[in-house]
């Protein structure tokens, strides 16, 4: 049922955070019952977000008409990160058959990456797509890792990397090679920066916990800007920008939100792990959060670059 839920909450840490919320604004639980949410991504024309549920091998649909919930699709192949390209269509990463995929109108999926110089990607986690249509994702190893969320099996690719690739020609490259466990990503309202989530610190005490900051040169080129943000809680894991730059990401007590400065200037505190979040509604200023078993939602003053 919605409704405003204990523990939740904005936490003010720097008066600039005070002007994306109104007072009275309350989070909202839309629905529990997942097992481990990620990857939402809102489609506009239909007003339904889109949403994975990876170790229950499932995508569900939230309608934003009315509330209900229903099953978007089953099995998913442990579907992972979700967001929409620049003609509205689905963009998924698959953890069980290590691919991307893209959903077409018609509900026909066809397969846009799936191995890096003939060798088999990890498990692909997260994407964005760039106004150019290129589509660029992280493939970390945790749907190899256990057979929790994928099957378990041995790296085929020495690392884990950030991709980019081209629809127009079928090129998939590697743009960023010296990460632990890529994860989040998105690009500055602009695009000329982007930034990548490192979750190394999953599965390493002294692993990173953060995100760097790339300045993306020639289109496809990443140069290193050096970290941006140190989670203070927990893990960066998904994360999205509003059209002012703030980056808005989730961790361990919450979403956390980010001056483009580096300020950490506010937390918006929910009761579960935060995974994901992706800006929606009628006009872009609903953040909808996905947070270990439920789907939760708050309005903002401010408003998400893209959808996505």
């Amino acid at each position: 049922m919605i409704g405003h839920v204990e523990g939740t909450g904005f936490e003010t840490l720097d008066p600039r955070f005070k002007a994306c919320f109104v007072g009275h604004e309350k989070v909202e639980r839309l629905w529990t019952g997942g097992r481990w949410l990620e990857g939402p991504a809102w489609f506009a024309p239909g007003r339904y977000l889109v949403f994975s549920d990876i170790p229950n091998n499932r995508m569900l649909r939230h309608d934003d008409t009315n509330g209900a919930v229903s099953v978007f699709r089953q099995p998913s192949n442990n579907a992972n990160g979700n967001t929409v390209d620049n003609q509205g269509r689905l963009v998924t990463c698959e953890h069980l058959t290590r691919r991307v995929t893209r959903t077409d109108f018609d509900g026909s999926i066809s397969v846009l990456a799936d191995s890096f110089d003939g060798r088999r990607l990890n498990s692909p986690n997260d994407v964005v797509v760039k106004s150019d249509g290129t589509v660029w994702f992280t493939d970390p190893p945790y749907g190899i890792l256990s057979d929790y969320e994928g099957d378990y099996a041995e790296q085929e690719i020495g690392g884990c990397h950030v991709y980019r690739h081209d629809p127009a020609t079928g090129e998939t490259i590697a743009v960023a090679t010296d990460f632990d466990k890529p994860n989040g990503l998105a690009f500055s309202p602009d695009e000329s920066l982007l930034y990548i989530a490192d979750t190394g610190g999953s599965h390493r005490d002294d692993g990173p916990r953060h995100i760097r900051r790339f300045a993306v040169r020639d289109g496809n080129r990443l140069e290193d800007r050096g970290v941006f943000a140190v989670c203070t809680q927990g893990l960066f894991d998904g994360f999205r920008i509003d059209r002012a730059g703030r980056i808005w990401t989730s961790a361990g007590d919450g979403v956390h939100c980010y001056d483009p400065d580096g300020t950490l200037i506010g937390k918006i505190r929910l009761p579960e792990l935060v995974s994901n979040l992706t800006f929606g509604g009628e006009k872009r200023n609903r953040l909808f959060i996905t947070a270990t078993t439920s789907l939760y939602a708050v309005h903002l003053t401010t408003n998400g670059v893209k959808l996505g």
